[in-house]
């Protein structure tokens, strides 16, 4: 980026200052609207302890191509909280709740009956994400959503298009929103082919420091005794957060990638043995919204390595590696207990024969002492083995034959 440009970039930021901390002060103030209810959501730049958290939503922010966010957690863990926090930064600040008992026509859209029943003409009526388009989709407990949905959320998140062809309807319309999904992995979990297409994920883990806790309550209090006085305090950093994500989402096309950073990423993903190419691209999409937010000069090995966990931590599977040696020890001693099963069964088969031939007397001590010798020898690959049984012969009398029946 050349000083010049740099230069005018800086003063279209420093002239909007003013018109951007009032904007955040009057618009914010009338709160994230979920239906007809104003809520005044808590700052965004107030949150405590959740620097992960807050990462990968400005990251998605920046970049809703990456597929959203998943915030796993406990409860009480301030997951929603953060979710609303995020929206009022956004251009239209709209906040959109999917609920679970929403069908896929809310959902996607659908054909709009009353027209046709009115007009006869098929209409369209838009569903929830068009209504998110350039805000925020936010489901909680989102792996308690029938699949179905969930994959028509990924869908249009990733793309940015909603595409409808049902009922009759061949439409489709901008759908650029982030996704920001939470879940209580006591409640259920959601299925691998689905929580890995969410771009990012980050875990949440109750708070144990003391002071951590005592932070986090006060400034909840705060905000509870007067909400618009304690959002005043922090108008100034949000209205930050504001310019950050507007100036990143200019810079953003402008970042490339250079060979040292396809190797970094190509690297993290192999050692982390995931499934596809899924994880390398997100992993590029993330390192460079960060690039872009830190109005950084180019995408480095540093951008990748601060976003590889929130892109492999639900991607990451064991890899099966042993060394050469025990490898081939292994080999050799499957092979040897292989060479000697026969030997062990021709031994076990002829304890059996010998303890046959005794009388029925002996039949019980012959029996312990076939078990006792069959165990000995045969081990582990004959368990389960019987040895064959004597079985009493019982003389009969004799049978008068029957005349063959005539044809």
């Amino acid at each position: 980026m050349s000083e010049g440009k740099r230069g005018g970039d800086q003063g279209v930021i420093q002239g909007a200052d003013q018109d951007l901390t009032q904007g955040v002060i009057q618009g914010s103030d009338q709160g994230v609207t979920q239906g007809a209810n104003p809520r005044l959501a808590f700052p965004f730049a107030a949150l405590v302890g959740q620097t992960p958290l807050q990462q990968a939503l400005l990251l998605a922010a920046i970049d809703p191509g990456l597929g959203g966010v998943l915030v796993t957690g406990p409860r009480g863990t301030a997951k929603s909280t953060a979710a609303r926090a995020l929206a009022e930064l956004l251009p239209e600040g709209q906040l959109v709740n999917l609920p679970l008992g929403a069908s896929e026509d809310r959902l996607i859209g659908t054909l709009d009956i009353e027209t046709v029943l009115r007009d006869g003409a098929v209409r369209f009526s838009p569903g929830l994400l068009a209504k998110a388009h350039r805000g925020v989709l936010y489901v909680d407990e989102v792996n308690l959503l029938p699949d179905a949905l969930v994959d028509a959320l990924l869908d249009a998140a990733a793309s940015g298009v909603n595409s409808i062809e049902r009922d009759g309807v061949s439409h489709s319309h901008d759908a650029s929103f982030v996704l920001i999904g939470t879940m209580n992995p006591e409640e259920g979990e959601l299925r691998p082919q689905l929580i890995d297409r969410f771009g990012l994920m980050v875990e949440l883990q109750n708070c144990f420091e003391p002071q951590v806790r005592q932070q986090i309550v006060k400034a909840r209090l705060a905000f509870d005794l007067d909400p618009q006085g304690f959002r005043a305090g922090y108008a100034q950093q949000q209205a930050l957060y504001v310019r950050r994500i507007q100036a990143a989402r200019a810079t953003l096309p402008q970042l490339a990638f250079d060979d040292a950073v396809h190797a970094r990423v190509s690297a993290l993903c192999i050692d982390a043995a995931v499934d596809g190419l899924r994880a390398d691209l997100v992993m590029l999409r993330a390192a460079r919204a960060l690039a872009a937010l830190e109005q950084a000069a180019a995408v480095t090995a540093e951008h990748v390595d601060r976003v590889a966990e929130a892109v492999l931590v639900h991607r990451r599977h064991q890899r099966e590696s042993s060394a050469p040696g025990e490898s081939r020890d292994g080999d050799a001693g499957r092979q040897g207990r292989s060479g000697d099963e026969p030997e062990r069964r021709a031994e076990s088969s002829s304890s059996a024969a010998s303890s046959a031939s005794s009388s029925a007397s002996s039949r019980g001590v012959g029996m312990s002492s076939v078990g006792a010798n069959s165990n000995g020898d045969s081990g582990e690959a004959d368990w389960g083995y019987l040895p064959p049984e004597p079985a009493g012969t019982t003389q009969v009398k004799g049978v008068i034959p029957l005349s063959v029946k005539k044809r």
